[in-house]
C-alpha cells in the first residue's frame, strides 16, 4: 500500500461485505459497493447501487402494528458479468462447465486495489476450474465522475495453460431488494415494479423500472464491447433480467477484453422526459474505455486539488481515504441535487440512508473546498421547512420543527419502533424527540455563510430558517417561578442511551445542557440576523414566517434565561442525570468485553440505560466541539452562568469516566475535545475516530454502510481542531492547538473568494500563503495578535504553547 491505494490481498468472505463498503465508488449523483461482479447477493456478498436521494415508502406489519418506512432503494444491479471456459472449444455446443465463483473453489490468488488518485477499484485474481484450466483476471470499474450518469467495468480475461473459447455473460439484474442489513429483513424490501426489459442491436441490453410507492422512473443501459470480435452473441432479455451471451476466443498472451459501459437515470433527473431514452442515447454516444478513463481520472485531478491535504504517517493515508469516501458521497455534482447528508453515505442501507444531524461534521469541512455542496445541502434543508413548520403547528408549537430522520419530503421518518438483535425484542423508539437537529440546521446555516462571505443567502433562505427554528425553541420554553428561568421539557439529547427518565410513564428528559445551550445560541444568532436586515427585508421575512413583531423580545429574554443544569460542579447532561445509579463499568467489561452498545446488553437483561449515568456518545461535551472555548464562555455568560476552565476540566473528566463509545462520532467529539484539555489522552481518541471504520471498531456496522459524519468529522479535526481555525465574516481565526502525533502537516481552503489559500503547521510555526487574486486582503487573528496579508502575500507565524 501506498498514501493513495488500499489494497486487499487474498479472498476472505467473512470479511466480504466490509471490503463491499470500503470499496464503495460513487460520483456523488450514484454509488456502487465493491462487490464481485459474479456473485448475487447472498450471506456473503451484497452488490447495492444508490442515487442519491432515491427513495421510497413500504408499509410492514411489525409487532402487530402496521409500520411505514422510507428507505433509500437499492437499484437494479449493474454490475453483472460472468465467466467460464466453453466447454469444448466450439461455438456450437452448450457449455456445461460451472461459471466462476469465489465461493465455489478454484480460486488460486486473489487482490483488490482501491487507488484513491483515480477513483478505480481493480481486481486481480487467478482461477482454475474442475478441468484444470486456468484464468488470470483483471477488472476495473469506476463511477465517471466527469459525467455522474456512466460507470464502466473492464474484465481482461487470459488463460494461461490452455487456448480456446470463453463463455462470457453481461447482463443487468432487477430483481433486487433492499435486503443488506439484517435487522430490517423482517421488514418489506420490494421497492421496484413493472420491471422490463430489452435490447438494442448490435450491443446494449437495457432495463427500465418504478419504484412501488415514489412512482421513480429508473431507466439502465448496458452496452457491452469486446477484443477481439466475439466468435459468437446473441442478446437476450428475460423477465426482470437481461443479458449477452460472447463466445471469445483467447490464448495465453492473446486475453479477451470486455468493456461493459453502464448508463443509469431516472425521472428525477433535470432535462430528462424519460429515463429510458436517455440512458440508451449516454450508453450508445459513449467515448471508448481509455478515453473515459482519462477524462474521469481529470475530474478527480480536480477534486483533489480543491481538497488538498498533505498530513504524513498512517494518520495522513487514512485522512485521504476518508476525504475520498466524502467526495464520492458528495461531489460536486450534489450541488445540482435535491439531497441531504446521508449518514452512511451512498454505501449500504443503515438507517435506510436517512439524513439526520451528520451535516453538522460534515459542513464544516465542505463550507472551506466546495461551497456551492454545502449550499445545495442547505437548499435540501429550506425547500423542507414547510413541512418542519407543519410539524412544529402539530405539536403545537410555532416556528420549524426539524425531523430527526429525514428523506424525501422532510417528514419525520425515524421508526416508531426499533429490533433489539441481541434479546430479539422490538421496542418502542423515541429519538425522535432529538430535537437539537434544528439547532445543528441552523448552526450550519450560520458558519456557511461565515465561512463564504455568502451574505445574500443569510439574508434570504438562511434569514427564513433560522427565524423558523428560533420561534420553536421560544415557543417551547416554559417558565419555571420557582428557578426564575425557562425550561425545555421532553427531548432527547445526542446520547441515546437516555430516552426518559427510570420508570416514567412518558418520554423525554428535561433541560438537555447541549439542547438548552444550542437553543440559546440560535435564539441570539437569530435575533443578530433579524436586526440587521433592512426595514423592508424584515418585514417581508416577518409576513412569510408568520412572525409577530414582538417575537424577538421574547427571543431575548429566553436566550439569557435559558436553564443549564449543574451537579457536583459539572454541567449535567440533563436535569437528574447526576441522581441516576452508578454502572459498574468494570463488571461489564468483564462479562462481555465490547460494551458499546450497553443499551442493548442493559435491555437484554430485562434492565435500561436509563437507570444509569451511562452515555452512549458525547453529549454535554459536544458543546466543546461546536463551540471554541472562548465563545462558549461566552454563551454561558449571555445565559448568567460563569463557565470557567476548572468546571469546564471537571465536565469533561466526568463524563469521560461515563461514556461507552457507541457511535464512531464519540471517539471524534472527545479527540477534539481533549486537544484543548487534556492533550496526553486526546490522540487515543483520535485514532478511534480515523480507524473507526477502516478497522470496524463497532463490529459488524461498517458493511451496512460508511460513517460519513465521522470520516469527515477527522477531516475538519485537523482543518479547524487542531489549528482552532474560525471563519468569520470579517476575519480569520486561528487558535493552533496541535498534538504531539499530528503537529505537522498542510491543507488549502477557500475562505471567502480566497481559492487555494494554504496553510502548513509544524511545530511552533504556522505559515499562511494567500494566492494572487484582487480579492480583498485577508485577516488572521490569533489570541495575541492580527495579522493582514494581501493577496499573493505569505507570512509564518511563530507559536506559542497553548
Amino acid at each position: 500500500m501506498n498514501d493513495w491505494t488500499w489494497r486487499y490481498e487474498g479472498y476472505d468472505p467473512a470479511r466480504e461485505r466490509l471490503r463491499e463498503a470500503l470499496c464503495t465508488l460513487g460520483n456523488g449523483y450514484f454509488a456502487t459497493r465493491g462487490a464481485a461482479p459474479e456473485c448475487t447477493a447472498d450471506g456473503v456478498h451484497y452488490p447495492g447501487t444508490y442515487a442519491a436521494g432515491g427513495y421510497n415508502r413500504l408499509t410492514s406489519t411489525v409487532a402487530g402494528r402496521e409500520v411505514e418506512n422510507e428507505d433509500m432503494v437499492n437499484l437494479p444491479n449493474w454490475l453483472p458479468l460472468r465467466f467460464r471456459a466453453h466447454s469444448d472449444g466450439t461455438a456450437d455446443t452448450a457449455p456445461e462447465t460451472a461459471w466462476f465463483s469465489p465461493d465455489a473453489g478454484g480460486l488460486l490468488a486473489h487482490e483488490q486495489t482501491l487507488d484513491l488518485r483515480s477513483g478505480t477499484l481493480t481486481r486481480d485474481f487467478r482461477c482454475e476450474d474442475a478441468a484444470g484450466r486456468r484464468i488470470r483476471v483483471q477488472q476495473t470499474r469506476f463511477l465517471h465522475m466527469a459525467d455522474p450518469h456512466l460507470a464502466v467495468l473492464r474484465t481482461v480475461l487470459e488463460p494461461e495453460n490452455w487456448s480456446g473459447l470463453l463463455d462470457v455473460e453481461s447482463g443487468l439484474d432487477g430483481e433486487v431488494t433492499n435486503s443488506g442489513v439484517a435487522r430490517y429483513r423482517d421488514l418489506a424490501g420490494r421497492h421496484l415494479t413493472g420491471v422490463t426489459t430489452g435490447i438494442r442491436e448490435p450491443d446494449t441490453v437495457w432495463l427500465h423500472c418504478r419504484t412501488t410507492r415514489s412512482d421513480i422512473g429508473i431507466g439502465m443501459a448496458a452496452r457491452t464491447t469486446t477484443t477481439p470480435q466475439p466468435a459468437s452473441s446473441r442478446l437476450e432479455p428475460g423477465t426482470a433480467h437481461t443479458r449477452r451471451l460472447l463466445l471469445l476466443p483467447a490464448a495465453p498472451g492473446r486475453p479477451a477484453t470486455v468493456d461493459k459501459t453502464v448508463a443509469l437515470h431516472t425521472s428525477r433527473d433535470p432535462a430528462v422526459g424519460d429515463p429510458l431514452q436517455a440512458v440508451l442515447d449516454r450508453a450508445g454516444q459513449a467515448p471508448p474505455y481509455a478515453d473515459l478513463l482519462a477524462s474521469h481520472r481529470r475530474a478527480w485531478h480536480e477534486l483533489w486539488e480543491r481538497a488538498e491535504l498533505d498530513v504524513p504517517g498512517e494518520a495522513g493515508r487514512i485522512l485521504r481515504f476518508h476525504l475520498f469516501h466524502v467526495l464520492q458521497t458528495l461531489s460536486p455534482h450534489t450541488a445540482g441535487l435535491d439531497v441531504g447528508v446521508p449518514a452512511r453515505g451512498l454505501h449500504g442501507e443503515a438507517y435506510r440512508g436517512h439524513v439526520f444531524w451528520d451535516e453538522l461534521f460534515v459542513l464544516p469541512y465542505l463550507n472551506l473546498h466546495f461551497p456551492e455542496v454545502s449550499r445545495a445541502l442547505l437548499d435540501y434543508r429550506h425547500r423542507r421547512l414547510p413541512r418542519a413548520c407543519r410539524s412544529a403547528r402539530e405539536a403545537g408549537r410555532l416556528g420549524a420543527m426539524y425531523p430527526w430522520q429525514s428523506a424525501a419530503d422532510g417528514r419525520e421518518e425515524t421508526q416508531e419502533v426499533h429490533l433489539n438483535p441481541r434479546s430479539g425484542r422490538w421496542l418502542p423508539d423515541h429519538s425522535r424527540l432529538q430535537h437539537h437537529v434544528g439547532s445543528a440546521v441552523a448552526y450550519n446555516v450560520w458558519h456557511y455563510c461565515e465561512a463564504t462571505g455568502d451574505t445574500g443567502y443569510l439574508q434570504t433562505r438562511g434569514a427564513e430558517m433560522l427565524t423558523q427554528i428560533a420561534r420553536f425553541w421560544a415557543s417551547g420554553a416554559e417558565f419555571d417561578p420557582a428557578l426564575g428561568r425557562y425550561r425545555i421539557r421532553g427531548v432527547v439529547g445526542p446520547d441515546e442511551y437516555h430516552e426518559g427518565y427510570p420508570d416514567a410513564s412518558a418520554p423525554g428528559l428535561d433541560d438537555n445542557a447541549y439542547t438548552n445551550v444550542t437553543a440559546a445560541w440560535v435564539l441570539t444568532r437569530a435575533l443578530e440576523v433579524v436586526r440587521a436586515l433592512p426595514e423592508p427585508r424584515r418585514r417581508q421575512l416577518f409576513e412569510e414566517t408568520g412572525t409577530d413583531p414582538g417575537e424577538p423580545d421574547r427571543w431575548e429574554e429566553v436566550s439569557r434565561r435559558l436553564y443549564v443544569p449543574f451537579h457536583r460542579g459539572v454541567i449535567s447532561q440533563f436535569e437528574g442525570y447526576g441522581e441516576l445509579a452508578e454502572l459498574d463499568w468494570d463488571g461489564y467489561r468483564r462479562r462481555y468485553g465490547n460494551i458499546r452498545r450497553l443499551d442493548r446488553i442493559l435491555e437484554a437483561e430485562g434492565d435500561s440505560a436509563n437507570r444509569y449515568q451511562a452515555s452512549k456518545q458525547a453529549d454535554a461535551l459536544m458543546l466543546g466541539y461546536l463551540f471554541p472555548p472562548a465563545e462558549l464562555a461566552g454563551i454561558f455568560r449571555h445565559l448568567g452562568y460563569e463557565l470557567d476552565d476548572d468546571t469546564w476540566r471537571r465536565t469533561v473528566d466526568y463524563y469521560l469516566r461515563r461514556t461507552s463509545h457507541g457511535s464512531t462520532l464519540s471517539g471524534l467529539v472527545h479527540g477534539w475535545v481533549l486537544a484543548r484539555v487534556r492533550r496526553a489522552e486526546a490522540w487515543e481518541f483520535c485514532l478511534e475516530a480515523l480507524k473507526g471504520d477502516v478497522a470496524d471498531i463497532q463490529g459488524g456496522t461498517t458493511e451496512e454502510g460508511i460513517h460519513l459524519g465521522a470520516m469527515a468529522g477527522t477531516l475538519d479535526l485537523v482543518q479547524r481542531g487542531l489549528t482552532g481555525m474560525d471563519p468569520r465574516a470579517d476575519a480569520l481565526v486561528l487558535d493552533p492547538a496541535p498534538l504531539p502525533e499530528l503537529s505537522e502537516y498542510c491543507f488549502t481552503v477557500r475562505y471567502h473568494n480566497h481559492w487555494g489559500l494554504a496553510m502548513r503547521l509544524s511545530p511552533g510555526q504556522l505559515r499562511i500563503d494567500v494566492p494572487a487574486s484582487d480579492e480583498p486582503p485577508v485577516r488572521l487573528v490569533l489570541p495575541d495578535r492580527s495579522v493582514t496579508l494581501d493577496p499573493g502575500e505569505s507570512c509564518t507565524l511563530e507559536l506559542t504553547e497553548p
